[in-house]
């Protein structure tokens, strides 16, 4: 039975636990810190001791229930409830596609902003969603029920599956059914050492409300993107309908704030982090520096100047893979944090403290000793996972069209195509024809690296290398590829179907044919050893568990979490960068670098009203633990008011992906006043200002003056 740890007594097994082995250098001396795992605390089992101890705050099951069922979930994102009648903030990122989508003929909303001075303008999003988890239940028991009778990896791989959909069916109809929006997720915590069921009701008519222009969403683009200070306007509202299609009216809601925050003040953020590695052994982290993270950087690398070499070719075209273009340049400084964090000696040193810890705490307890030889057994596995890093190099995101030649990916499915029949031969032409073609020149380019990476990790001599490339070099086979196959776009393919002209011999199913035999065992294998990988975690879960219990927070899963922080700067540069900026260093920036850069500004913020207080608070800094996933989470004050929007971290930040020092890092956050400001005095969305002030709804802006008036 595990034991539940107070976080003091945490502290003093992780910083008084005796030295394992003989130090022979100073980082072997390194200690663990008592929340090295982080602060990404659930809703399942709250911080009440830890809050208690470390700010004196006293809060009861009231309070995080009103924060689990005020905060939300949307598609690769968080938000919240910010008035009675589903009034909806996030990020301006995370809508950014959404706006883009319910743009009209002759409109550009994602540059030009939008507002709906009325109710009936509020536009629909078709095929959008958001959640908010309405139940929480332990099926732990239920899930090892199944498990502890299954021997191999596979068969506990299958009775997880099986346990899974048991609790997700029961629950369903428990909680009212798909009819009532009921979705059930089954999240694995401690990799595997606590099963909880989310239980949330989807509501599927959202609508937007408001969003600023792109240039003020996105303001510094990616110079300014992972760092700090920000002077970003990332938000976007929407609106939840109920299904009678009348305004979602809910009790539970964050109201806007009227004093904001200061330096040191007690903030909560809440959203659904993504994920995090930081219950990994040293051994996978090892992996993940020497292999995993640079192979995925270089990979990113290589696309990016892929992209942007052809957009200097074609500036005209530039346009259409521009969200393309932001996302990989988002993940380039992602991976560089990563595996800047990665080379860091000291943050491995640390990691290896707390496994040292971990591991004496199994070997002195005698009910553990099944587990000691689950740390050898994962290093044996990433030493496999090694030897088939070439593989893993070469195939990288193999089907991830950003990465991807269209070509290609339609060479896959063509040739299974061939061999089909009937029903399932036109679902694959179905697919076929739904892969969208990349620009000629850019999909050369796509192709060309791809040829080129199996060159560099498997070399041109090899039986792959030769099978491919045939002695020629990559950029001629890919372009005898594009000129000479029936599959180079969706109007070649779909005439080579209706003509029944597609062969077996073509140029891009015959480049498959050479790729797919390597191809086909290194996916075999990898699968092998992460199932293998998966069944060790789950059993060094269980065993942290039964050390630890819930004093360290499980890594994040992109469900609903809560963590704590208080606003502060940092030290930056040889300088302090402080707490937070205001709308002075955003025309500071306009007016230093000039319209032609990040930093410009759309035409109504050239000339401001004189009501416009450049003075607000625009963005600020916290110590909050926050990772992807948590872009438009509500950052709140003991009160429970909404006082900010999570939107990034620091570049400092992103070693939080294995391991959480608050004296490195910081997130970043939208201040709430700076949204009011911009929409009461930019915006003029008088209807949507005194929503948040008053909590009433508003169906025009008349009625919103004349209310003001009264």
């Amino acid at each position: 039975m595990y034991q539940r740890f107070s976080f003091t007594s945490l502290l003093v097994l992780l910083l008084t636990a005796p030295a394992f082995g003989q130090a022979a250098d100073p980082l072997t001396n390194v200690e663990a810190g008592p929340l090295d795992n982080g602060r990404m605390w659930t809703f399942e089992n709250p911080p009440t001791d830890y809050l208690q101890e470390t700010y004196d705050l006293t809060v009861d099951e009231a309070w995080f229930e009103n924060a689990r069922l005020s905060a939300l979930r949307i598609p690769g994102c968080s938000a919240s409830f910010v008035s009675p009648h589903g009034l909806v903030v996030t990020n301006h990122h995370c809508a950014r596609g959404r706006v883009a989508q319910v743009s009209r003929e002759g409109e550009n909303l994602l540059d030009n902003g939008f507002y709906a001075a009325s109710m009936d303008e509020e536009r629909p999003i078709d095929g959008y969603y958001v959640e908010q988890l309405i139940a929480i239940e332990d099926v732990t028991e239920a899930v090892y029920a199944q498990l502890d009778d299954s021997s191999t990896a596979e068969e506990r791989a299958a009775a997880r599956q099986a346990a899974t959909e048991a609790v997700d069916a029961d629950l369903t109809e428990r909680f009212g059914g798909d009819e009532a929006g009921i979705s059930v997720q089954v999240v694995s915590l401690y990799n595997g050492g606590l099963y909880s069921a989310y239980v949330f009701r989807r509501y599927t008519d959202v609508r937007l409300v408001a969003a600023p222009e792109l240039q003020l969403g996105y303001f510094g683009g990616d110079a300014d993107n992972f760092t700090y200070p920000r002077f970003a306007l990332d938000f976007t509202f929407l609106r939840v309908y109920d299904t009678d299609g009348t305004p979602l009216e809910t009790e539970h809601y964050f109201p806007w704030t009227d004093a904001g925050v200061e330096e040191d003040d007690l903030i909560f953020v809440i959203g659904n982090p993504g994920s995090t590695t930081r219950l990994a052994t040293v051994a996978q982290l090892e992996y993940l520096r020497d292999i995993q993270v640079p192979y995925i950087k270089r990979a990113i690398d290589e696309r990016i100047a892929a992209i942007q070499g052809f957009a200097e070719e074609d500036p005209e075209a530039a346009g259409d893979v521009r969200n393309q273009l932001f996302g990989l340049l988002n993940s380039q400084k992602a991976y560089g944090g990563r595996l800047a964090g990665l080379d860091d000696p000291y943050i491995i040193a640390r990691r290896a403290a707390a496994e040292r810890n971990f591991h004496q705490a199994i070997d002195a307890n005698p009910d553990l000793a099944g587990y000691a030889g689950l740390f050898d057994a994962m290093a044996d596995v990433q030493a496999q996972k090694r030897d088939l890093g070439d593989a893993f190099g070469s195939f990288l995101l193999f089907g991830n069209p950003n990465f991807s030649s269209s070509v290609l990916r339609r060479a896959i499915i063509a040739r299974r195509y061939l061999a089909a029949t009937g029903e399932e031969q036109e679902e694959l032409k179905a697919q076929l024809l739904s892969i969208p073609s990349h620009p000629v020149a850019l999909e050369r380019r796509l192709l060309t690296l791809r040829l080129q990476e199996i060159e560099r990790y498997f070399g041109a001599d090899s039986e792959i290398g030769q099978a491919v490339l045939k002695g020629y070099e990559p950029h001629i086979v890919a372009e005898t590829v594009l000129t000479t196959t029936s599959l180079a776009s969706e109007a070649t393919t779909d005439l080579a179907l209706s003509q029944n002209t597609l062969r077996p011999d073509d140029p891009a199913l015959q480049t498959w044919e050479a790729i797919m035999p390597t191809f086909a065992a290194f996916q075999e294998a990898n699968a092998t050893l992460n199932a293998e990988e998966q069944e060790i975690a789950s059993q060094l879960g269980r065993a942290r568990f039964d050390v630890y219990g819930t004093a360290v927070p499980p890594d994040a899963t992109f469900s609903l979490r809560i963590t704590d922080g208080v606003v502060k700067g940092y030290d930056y540069n040889g300088t302090i960068a402080p707490p937070y900026t205001n709308f002075y260093g955003l025309y500071d920036h306009y007016y230093s670098y000039g319209a032609d850069s990040e930093w410009n500004l759309p035409e109504r913020w050239l000339n401001p009203p004189p009501t416009f207080d450049m003075s607000t608070p625009l963005n600020f800094a916290s110590t909050a633990d926050t990772i992807g996933g948590n872009s438009g989470s509500p950052a709140i004050n003991r009160d429970q008011e909404l006082v900010g929007l999570n939107f990034d971290r620091n570049i400092e930040g992103l070693v939080r992906d294995y391991i959480f020092l608050p004296e490195r890092g910081r997130n970043v956050m939208v201040d709430a006043r700076a949204i009011r400001e911009a929409l009461d005095d930019i915006y003029d969305a008088d209807r949507i200002v005194q929503e948040l002030e008053t909590g009433q709804l508003f169906q025009t802006e008349a009625d919103a003056d004349a209310a003001a008036t009264d």
